[in-house]
């Protein structure tokens, strides 16, 4: 879980620049109102727009915004209607990559990933070519330096969670995505500070590449992450602790 970790880090700092440049909302405002179409407006019958919910409380998005997108969800506000697609992809090296896309456009955003892909060291896969490799959870990451790993694993497993981990610079707590909100509020409640939280697709197992590729395959990540139709990317690509990667 060590490269997971790693990624996970650079996903959080990347994440900060996000939310300052309005990026990450745009991205939380997509998904509630993906998830209020899909499953209808109250918080407590749909179990995704609750998790979407709770993710955009803990970017600190205002109230009025989170109800706006839940609105325009329902169609009680006039709002864009997206689609949800997954690409399936690899890297360079070969590294699996799994694109979440939110789109207005199917064939737009299509044919801007295929050529951030191309232009990246990279190609479209067939669908379930690397998606089997994955599977959901929840996973929530605290600075290894600031809390004791005992004490975390003790909180989050009586909580409900499945794993903790640590890879010196970040303990991980790995939960399944039912379980996500209450381990959450549970370490919450028991003081500790949490530098991400959110419910992903993590690897069974994975791979490594040399320096060059890594950065490379990264460089790729990064701009596919900046996509404004894409909203997260998966990877089974191990990242050593002490991999510097400088962003772009």
């Amino acid at each position: 879980m060590s490269g997971h970790s790693k990624w996970h880090s650079i996903k959080h700092k990347k994440g900060a620049l996000d939310a300052k440049r309005g990026k990450l909302f745009t991205k939380l405002i997509k998904e509630i109102s993906v998830a209020a179409r899909l499953g209808g407006g109250d918080i407590e019958a749909n179990p995704r727009l609750r998790t979407a919910v709770f993710k955009a409380k803990l970017a600190n998005m205002p109230k009025e915004n989170i109800d706006r997108a839940i609105k325009k969800g329902t169609g009680e506000l006039e709002g864009v209607e997206y689609n949800e697609l997954t690409y399936e992809a690899y890297g360079p090296g070969g590294v699996a990559l799994l694109i979440n896309i939110l789109t207005d456009n199917r064939n737009r955003t299509a044919a801007e990933i295929r050529n951030i892909l191309t232009k990246g060291g990279g190609n479209l896969g067939e669908t379930g070519c690397v998606s089997y490799l994955f599977k959901r959870k929840g996973v929530i990451s605290f600075n290894a330096s600031k809390y004791d790993e005992d004490k975390i694993l003790e909180v989050a497993l009586e909580a409900g969670a499945e794993d903790v981990t640590n890879d010196g610079e970040n303990i991980e707590v790995i939960t399944e995505p039912e379980d996500f909100e209450n381990v959450v509020n549970a370490l919450t409640e028991a003081g500790f500070e949490n530098t991400m939280a959110e419910v992903t697709m993590i690897p069974d197992a994975t791979v490594s590449l040399d320096e060059e590729k890594t950065r490379k395959a990264l460089r790729l990540i990064e701009t596919l992450e900046d996509h404004d139709d894409v909203q997260s990317v998966s990877t089974n690509l191990d990242i050593p602790a002490d991999f510097v990667f400088e962003e772009q």
